[in-house]
């Protein structure tokens, strides 16, 4: 009952959310991305504070996700300043993903990276690629604020574990760089 509630919420705020985009950004493409931040959110909240099982899928397609958008903002925006963020991102987070692999495969051996995105975020990626040209930037950077939320949530709360200490070192290790994309990010996009 407590989750339905929070998905018909996040649902009333992607649909607000939608209400405030540029005329030809498409009010359901607004709507889906504002209603994966909290669903994202919730999700990286218990996955991060979970098993190894659930926070290194969860911080592979974190990466995976990152790499796509900004590959696909690096060919779309005309915006020195987002064309800077966007090769930030990709840069760092090619680098987190490549010493991650390693790492997860010692301490969660039996936990399968993802080779494609989930649902979620491969509606992320279609709906940036569907932007139309002067919107883009706004969407982008939105996704961008929320997707670093997400991350320095899901990292934040794996950096005490335990059972896996490389893996908590690696999300202590990779936390300064999400949260500066996130501080460069809302910046950009006024929040």
């Amino acid at each position: 009952m407590k989750m339905n509630l929070m998905l018909a919420s996040a649902a009333c705020l992607g649909l607000l959310a939608a209400c405030n985009q540029p005329e030809d950004t498409n009010p359901v493409d607004a709507a889906q991305d504002a209603a994966s931040a909290p669903v994202g959110q919730m999700s990286a909240a218990t996955m991060g504070s979970n098993m190894a099982s659930a926070y290194v899928p969860n911080a592979a397609m974190g990466d995976m996700y990152e790499i796509m958008a900004a590959d696909i903002a690096l060919e779309r925006t005309q915006s020195a300043e987002v064309r800077e963020l966007a090769q930030m991102i990709k840069t760092d987070h090619t680098a987190a993903s490549e010493r991650f692999k390693p790492i997860a495969a010692a301490e969660a051996g039996d936990v399968t990276l993802p080779t494609e995105l989930d649902e979620r975020r491969q509606g992320l990626i279609d709906n940036l690629r569907s932007a139309p040209a002067e919107g883009f930037d706004q969407v982008y950077l939105a996704q961008q604020v929320a997707a670093h939320q997400e991350a320095v949530t899901l990292h934040r709360g794996f950096s005490d574990n335990a059972d896996a200490p490389r893996l908590a070192e690696h999300a202590r290790t990779v936390l300064p760089r999400i949260e500066a994309h996130l501080q460069m990010a809302e910046q950009m996009a006024g929040e």
